[in-house]
């Protein structure tokens, strides 16, 4: 507890993580599950510092490891990091540094850790623990598969006294199996936090005119605020930052195909920016470890649950108010589809992938709480809905579309099972084109059965049958529609259909001032490292209320010291101080040193940097 307050500025642990450091302090190996944001770092941190030796921290994500290295040596920590960042000269003195016994923590790339030269050092040094970070990257179904965790068992084999944790924020059951197999950790004591993050308000959208849907949800929520954009393609990573940056909207993009200086400068503008939004492929955002991303937002779905939990995690880390927003539309669905069903995959491998399709495509599909359908899939029972999705804020309508159903197959199956959406609409709504005219489709029992619903409605009927599998994609034609065994049981009766009414208008639900709501709370929360949340796990910051003038001057000063602050010193912003810290300076406007040490965050080393600089603004905003 003494370090937890000293160093790290906290009063109290929260959920699991005081239980766990208890366990590894003694001795003991570890597997722990918690949520992004949920205080993972804190678990092994703290048993570094109060176990002599050093801690090796194994970490595959390099920004991640700068990122965390310099929060630590700004709250006092002997922290260093090896990897292929460093020159061979920086390399060797991190190394002498470990040989002489002036280091802490250590983070370590895989790669590097398995080198003879590495190992060799460790059976010199001292040993404190193992830290074992994205440890689902030992799975076969991992996200990020880096082969040389296969060989991190060797630590335990040459060093088997010492405790090793093992960290992850997704794992499912088989993946949380393989974690221990793989790893050795049979006999490792299991921790598994909520998958739950309450701050996080998941919406997903119909997609009409994505962009303009994009830019009004920035608008209406996020306009001053950092946040990240996944796109499928590189192309259109790069014409969505375009877009945005001629909307006016500082928008950075980030994709594999970049030059690596590109990619490495579009990174450090972000994590050391305010209000920048980044739109990227998945390969943004493994280990970034910025606390104020306000929002993620999806123009196209993932490929799985996990994918989408550990993207959408990024939103939020501070515990504050956040967004995961995603439009999802016919093509989307398509599009998965056929990439599933082109791959080479053995059959196993896409029978896994097939099931985690299908539940993506059930969650965005949902008329039930979206929070209790992602948290079942990682075998978490949510009972209550959760108050904060757009199923639960705006409930959804639900009809019985089994004759709907019938007309939208019948039609695929009269035209042929070799047409799409657009084609199989025009029939149904008796719009004679060119094509419906050429192919003698205005003489079929289904032309014009469909008048009584409009074009939108049946394009959401087809995106919900192909969703809910009574259609698949022809993959070797032209993308038509094709019946499958459950489809024709729906034409011939034996199947009801359930289908949702996609809501007409989105509601606008500002969260820009979510983020400040937390002062009318006045009451700081608990935490370790993501900070944020209260004692039991919910938001502190989603009490009504917004920021007097005088409060929002106050906090936009504060903003603008820790900016300067971090520009002088070279690191983020939020490692001088997290939003939630400048928020508490707000809600209790400490007027001394006393005051301003018992802020949450605000440990020994940084009382001392920074009390002076942020006290003086307080006081000359009254």
């Amino acid at each position: 507890m003494d370090v937890l307050r000293s160093v790290f500025g906290y009063s109290a642990f929260r959920g699991q993580q005081a239980e766990i450091i208890d366990h590894v302090v003694r001795g003991g190996d570890a597997l722990v599950l918690m949520p992004t944001g949920g205080g993972k770092s804190l678990c092994y941190q703290i048993p570094a510092l109060v176990r002599d030796g050093l801690a090796v921290v194994v970490s595959p994500l390099i920004a991640l490891m700068r990122d965390q290295v310099t929060a630590l040596r700004e709250a006092g920590v002997r922290a260093a990091y090896l990897n292929s960042s460093l020159d061979p000269n920086e390399a060797r003195e991190v190394e002498r540094a470990v040989a002489r016994g002036e280091l802490d923590l250590l983070y370590v790339a895989p790669e590097r850790l398995v080198t003879p030269r590495f190992l060799e050092l460790l059976d010199r040094t001292d040993l404190a623990l193992f830290a074992l970070d994205e440890a689902h990257c030992v799975s076969q179904w991992g996200h990020d598969f880096r082969p040389e965790y296969l060989q991190l068992s060797i630590l335990h084999e040459r060093h088997p006294m010492v405790p090793r944790i093992a960290l992850t924020a997704t794992a499912d059951a088989q993946t949380r199996a393989e974690i221990a197999e793989k790893l050795g950790l049979g006999e490792a004591r299991v921790f598994i936090s909520s998958f739950d993050r309450p701050n996080i308000t998941y919406r997903v959208v119909p997609k009409k005119t994505e962009r303009q849907q994009l830019l009004a949800f920035l608008r209406e929520n996020h306009a001053e605020d950092a946040g990240i954009i996944y796109c499928m393609s590189r192309a259109k990573v790069e014409d969505v930052a375009a877009w945005l940056n001629a909307q006016g909207r500082e928008a950075l993009p980030y994709h594999a195909g970049l030059p690596p200086d590109v990619r490495e400068a579009n990174q450090d503008l972000f994590i050391k920016g305010e209000g920048i939004v980044m739109v990227a492929t998945v390969a943004f955002g493994m280990g970034i470890d910025k606390p104020n991303v306000r929002f993620v937002a999806h123009l196209d779905p993932p490929k799985s649950l996990e994918a989408y939990y550990q993207e959408t995690g990024r939103a939020g880390r501070d515990g504050l108010a956040a967004n995961a927003w995603m439009a999802y539309g016919m093509a989307d669905v398509v599009s998965l589809r056929q990439m599933l069903e082109q791959s080479e995959a053995a059959d196993t491998h896409r029978r896994v992938e097939r099931g985690k399709l299908e539940a993506l495509l059930g969650f965005c599909e949902t008329a039930t709480c979206r929070r209790q359908v992602l948290l079942n899939y990682f075998g978490e029972p949510f009972p209550e809905p959760c108050g904060n999705c757009d199923t639960c804020l705006e409930p959804v309508e639900c009809w019985d579309g089994t004759v709907a159903a019938q007309k939208a197959l019948s039609a695929v199956y009269r035209t042929g099972q070799r047409y799409g959406a657009g084609h199989l609409i025009d029939v149904l709504l008796g719009n004679a084109t060119d094509k419906v005219v050429q192919q003698a489709h205005d003489s079929l029992k289904t032309f014009g059965v469909g008048k009584d619903l409009a074009k939108a409605e049946w394009q959401s009927v087809y995106r919900q049958l192909v969703a809910a599998g009574f259609l698949t994609v022809d993959i070797e034609g032209f993308g038509g529609f094709r019946l499958t065994d459950s489809g024709v049981a729906v034409i011939k009766g034996q199947k009801p259909v359930k289908l949702r009414k996609d809501p007409v208008q989105e509601r606008r639900r500002g969260v820009h001032d979510a983020l400040r709501r937390h002062v009318s709370r006045g009451g700081s929360a608990p935490g370790g490292s993501g900070g944020g949340l209260s004692a039991d796990g919910v938001s502190r910051s989603g009490a009504r209320g917004t920021l007097s003038p005088a409060d929002d001057a106050l906090w936009h000063a504060l903003k603008d010291c820790r900016t300067r602050l971090a520009r002088e010193q070279g690191v983020p912003p939020y490692v001088i101080f997290h939003d939630s810290t400048l928020l508490e300076m707000v809600a209790s406007r400490p007027q001394d040193r006393v005051g301003f040490g018992r802020l949450p965050g605000v440990g020994g080393r940084k009382l001392e940097r920074y009390a002076d600089a942020f006290l003086e603004v307080i006081r000359e905003q009254g």
